[in-house]
């Protein structure tokens, strides 16, 4: 307990899934933490849940003003503002010929675009208090390519490098913010759903699982340990890298 003590932190997805999950982890660990999401009921329902003065707000990650309005009110609530975890995303299947223009937009948009303008209008808050960290949740994806994953492979590879860019940027201007990813594989949440569109969920999680050496799917809180490590003082020498939490699969 307390490995995010004076740690204040923005986490977007919020509403569900991983981001849920961080948020009540890092919030247990002592964080003072703004949960957001485009749904709001979704992330008001996580903030109640965790209690511990979790705020909630609606957040469209993809408008550069929703943004500068979140940034503007999580520091204003939480005091300041030194971990910002860039959480939401969204999956969908689709090789290069499926794949339309729209959904090449919305993934990337929802997914790519997000982590550049969270990290663009962080930064000269977060370079304010020092001492900060970005977490960009990408994927195995990113690193890996899937046949039917277009769209989702060059959004998530797109976030693996820019966090790279991101990192030196900070370092050459002497913020004292470093910047990592993380890129876990199969993790059992609602996001599944946009992949397991051929078979019920629980037969589409057993083969998911024959898949990675582990013969198992991930838990939202493989991730969200992650993060703790990666937003907490222990990672200070970190920067510019990912972890990946794949069960093996990229092993293989």
């Amino acid at each position: 307990m307390g490995r995010l003590t004076n740690k204040h932190v923005l986490i977007t997805g919020g509403g569900s899934g991983i981001g849920r999950t961080t948020a009540k982890v890092l919030s247990d660990e002592g964080a003072k933490v703004v949960v957001s999401d485009i749904n709001i009921d979704a992330v008001t329902q996580t903030a109640e849940d965790i209690g511990n003065s979790v705020i909630a707000i609606k957040h469209d990650v993809t408008d550069d003003e929703s943004w500068k309005d979140v940034l503007e009110f999580s520091e204003t609530h939480l005091g300041k503002l030194n971990v910002l975890v860039n959480c939401a995303g969204i999956a969908a299947l689709g090789n290069i010929e499926e794949t339309t223009f729209e959904d090449w937009k919305k993934i990337h948009s929802v997914d790519l675009d997000s982590v550049f303008l969270g990290c663009k209008f962080a930064l000269p808050i977060m370079s304010k208090y020092g001492n900060g960290s970005i977490v960009n949740i990408s994927s195995i994806s990113g690193i890996i390519a899937g046949h039917n994953l277009a769209a989702y492979n060059s959004a998530k590879a797109g976030v693996r490098h820019l966090t790279k860019s991101i990192a030196l940027h900070c370092a050459r201007k002497s913020y004292n913010i470093r910047c990592n990813s993380i890129h876990p594989a199969f993790i059992n949440t609602s996001m599944l759903d946009d992949i397991l569109v051929h078979d019920t969920r629980e037969t589409g999680l057993v083969k998911l699982a024959q898949q990675v050496p582990l013969k198992t799917v991930g838990d939202t809180e493989d991730v969200a340990w992650a993060i703790v490590y990666l937003a907490s003082d222990e990672s200070k020498f970190m920067t510019g890298a990912e972890i990946i939490l794949d069960g093996g699969l990229s092993a293989a």
